[in-house]
């Protein structure tokens, strides 16, 4: 449901909303040094509101265990161990980097050699 610059993710649970549990997400993210944990999403919700952003306002599942987000727009690796930032790595065809800007609300670089994708 949303994940942060810093690889938190947030992503069983919606305040107000009935939901059968967390699933198996937190045993999967437990140990981000020895695995890589890939979020896969939709880069706005049904609402139109990004779900790549600076902080996890959702309780969360794991704090700095992603290390790539992909979305239908774009491609960020994440710097879950450093201080924390995307890096734009690939962009989907037909969207640029200003379009994507305005919809992500995390900040992020763009990598030197930007790929694409459809």
């Amino acid at each position: 449901m949303e994940v942060s610059a810093q690889g938190d993710l947030a992503n069983f649970m919606i305040p107000g909303k009935l939901v059968k549990g967390m699933g198996g997400a937190m045993d999967l993210c437990s140990n981000p040094d020895q695995t890589k944990v890939i979020v896969v999403t939709d880069h706005l919700d049904k609402s139109g509101k990004s779900k790549v952003v600076h902080r996890c306002a959702l309780p969360l599942t794991a704090s700095r265990a992603v290390s790539r987000i992909i979305t239908d727009l774009a491609v960020f690796d994440v710097d879950r161990i450093g201080e924390g930032g995307l890096r734009l790595v690939e962009l989907a065809e037909g969207c640029s980097v200003d379009e994507l800007r305005r919809v992500t609300d995390a900040e992020f670089e763009v990598a030197e050699q930007l790929g694409s994708f459809k």
